[in-house]
């Protein structure tokens, strides 16, 4: 059974676009579990419109981003990761004002590569699907997380799991993943 951990940072760390609590112009994606996929209901902002009415193709890619990553939570040896490919493939233009829902699953693993699916849907009936991505993502290494992390200790022990909500810490760096 995989060891699940908190999917939010609620770290020290709140600017990222997509996630941060306190980026005025962000997303504030706030994610959870259900079952083998990890789920996020958001409500876009006028501010994050291309054309009137219509969600930007960028946000679009952003949510997707975001949703897919985050499965990376879901391994067996759970980690954060950042993006070394994304595809998505537009359905249809995402209006601006519905509840939206994007749903990812983890798919494949090695080494530090992990891959993941998913979808931007309607929230209310997911069978209104707006886009689909897959992607692969590489596991932070402790390099990494020094480099870019030196300014926020908060967030690199959220990131290792090391606050009273986690219990035992998400492995970084040296073997995330056992090569095939």
């Amino acid at each position: 059974m995989n060891r699940r951990m908190d999917v939010n940072d609620n770290s020290d760390y709140q600017l990222c676009f997509a996630c941060g609590k306190q980026n005025p112009h962000g997303l504030k994606m706030e994610f959870r579990i259900e079952g083998e996929t990890v789920v996020c209901d958001f409500m876009p902002s006028a501010e994050h419109q291309g054309f009137p009415g219509v969600l930007h193709g960028g946000i679009v890619a952003t949510v997707l981003d975001e949703g897919l990553n985050r499965t990376s939570l879901l391994a067996e040896q759970p980690c954060w990761t950042m993006t070394g490919r994304l595809e998505v493939r537009y359905r249809r233009a995402v209006p601006y004002g519905p509840l939206l829902r994007v749903r990812a699953a983890l798919g494949r693993q090695r080494g530090r590569m992990l891959q993941a699916s998913g979808r931007l849907m309607l929230a209310e009936d997911e069978s209104v699907i707006f886009a689909d991505a897959q992607g692969s993502f590489m596991a932070l290494s402790t390099e990494v997380l020094d480099s870019i992390m030196k300014d926020y200790p908060g967030m690199r022990s959220f990131l290792e799991g090391e606050n009273e909500n986690e219990g035992e810490g998400v492995k970084v760096g040296s073997m995330l993943l056992e090569d095939e």
